[in-house]
């Protein structure tokens, strides 16, 4: 990676709502497939996957400066995304692929969704959410564009990925079917969440306005392979490390016709090596289970699937799929698990929009931790020069400038609200660690070719 500076590194609550509309409009990559380059064009035997954690803080209008806010958040944004664009196989570094795990930006643009609305949802007062999920035009003018702004840093220079949190939906509401029943921060039992009551989010059409399969980002790129739902569900197709690989990013927690769509993209590429994104899978415990504040099956059963849906219906069935990557509930942690097949899925998540160093630094004083992000990306390091693969993960802040094992602060500042039950050493462990991919070879060829 093209980092000079980085050389020695190589020696208040739980996320929240959701649900989006099902209108299947796929991008049809039949003529690509024939005629995408093979894997064996590339001979670089490492390579990097950049994955974005959740951005919301950094883009939040309540954020910056013009707010009252003691510096501009955004610009450790567009600071971690222009550091992405230094680092790219193209511009000379070693990452070949970008996925931002949602939540690029903070609110919604009205208090319930048309759809909903129309479907006999009701909202309810939530005295301790309203206040930071109202809706507000800022989105447009603020968070939206500084969205777009990072973004069009690394237009037209690698294959990326974004994908829909909830918070990037048009609305968030607290359901009417699950008030809450607290008033104030004080009466919340921290092991019993559900007293804050349920948020529900509805609406794309903010997201698809910046990320849709037409826009500047995606048009006429041959590596942006299929979309569906106005592309709030996509697929991708890099190549790297002698490999083809699929990459397809699923919208928060996917209906069954995001599913439908993404075995059928699959289908279509048959025995290519998969990377799903998805905003929601893991807890940092390692479990698939929905924050109990955001569970949008709860709310919608017929309509949104749980992270423990998504691998019994998806994820688990798909031979081809050996990597997952999430964010929305804030921490880190790792699982691997056979699939259907008896082979290996890794799970991953990295969200760190918690973590409010660069706040504290900057003097700030509140009642409530404030979340900003500190710089922090997960690097995921492929190495394919030996026989057993192999890959690196590890959390590099863009802001400061060092991997989390350089800093001595490090467990300091983030272990007690993200891994309290961990030692400083388990800690660093679950930010820095190694996967052996066991099974990749056999599993695939170097055509990207699943082994028969």
């Amino acid at each position: 990676m093209k980092r000079p500076h980085l050389l020695s590194a190589t020696a208040m609550l739980a996320a929240l709502g959701l649900f989006a509309a099902c209108a299947a409009t796929p991008v049809q990559p039949a003529a690509l497939a024939p005629e995408m380059p093979t894997a064996a064009t590339t001979t670089d035997a490492r390579f990097t996957i950049a994955v974005i954690p959740d951005t919301q803080n950094y883009t939040d209008y309540t954020h910056q400066t013009a707010e009252g806010f003691p510096f501009d958040a955004a610009d450790l944004f567009i600071e971690q995304m222009g550091w992405i664009a230094d680092n790219l196989e193209s511009q000379g570094g070693d990452i070949a692929f970008v996925t931002h795990v949602g939540d690029v930006w903070q609110h919604g643009t009205v208090k319930i969704d048309p759809e909903h609305e129309a479907r006999g949802f009701k909202a309810v007062p939530n005295p301790i959410f309203d206040a930071h999920l109202s809706p507000s035009d800022k989105v447009k003018t603020v968070e939206m564009p500084k969205a777009r702004e990072g973004f069009e840093l690394i237009a037209g220079k690698t294959p990326f990925s974004v994908v829909p949190g909830n918070h990037d939906y048009d609305a968030t509401w607290t359901d009417s079917k699950f008030p809450p029943r607290v008033t104030s921060p004080a009466e919340v039992d921290p092991n019993d969440l559900t007293s804050l009551g349920m948020l529900h989010a509805g609406g794309l059409d903010n997201f698809r306005e910046v990320f849709n399969p037409d826009s500047a980002f995606f048009k006429d790129q041959p590596w942006y392979v299929a979309s569906h739902d106005g592309g709030t569900d996509s697929a991708q197709i890099f190549e790297a490390g002698g490999y083809r690989f699929l990459h397809i990013g699923l919208q928060f927690d996917p209906p069954d016709t995001s599913l439908v769509w993404a075995s059928s993209v699959i289908d279509q590429y048959e025995g290519l090596p998969t990377i799903v994104t998805t905003h929601d899978f893991l807890n940092r415990k390692g479990e698939r289970v929905p924050s109990p504040v955001v569970d949008s099956h709860a709310a919608d059963p017929d309509a949104h699937n749980t992270p423990q849906m998504v691998w019994d219906k998806f994820i688990s069935q798909n031979d081809q799929i050996f990597l997952v990557l999430a964010g929305h509930q804030h921490g880190q942690s790792m699982r691997v698990d056979d699939n259907a097949s008896g082979q290996k899925v890794w799970q991953i998540l990295a969200d760190f929009q918690d973590r409010g160093q660069t706040a504290k630094d900057a003097g700030l004083q509140s009642a409530w931790p404030v979340g900003i992000g500190d710089g922090w990306l997960r690097l995921m390091t492929f190495d394919f020069s030996t026989d057993v693969p192999s890959v690196k993960v590890s959390s590099y802040s863009t802001h400061y400038k060092k991997f989390s094992r350089e800093m001595p602060e490090y467990a300091a500042w983030y272990r007690g609200h993200e891994q309290p039950e961990m030692t400083d050493a388990e800690f660093h462990d679950a930010d820095d660690y190694t996967i052996t991919l066991e099974d990749f070879r056999i599993r695939f060829d170097q055509s990207g070719r699943a082994v028969n």
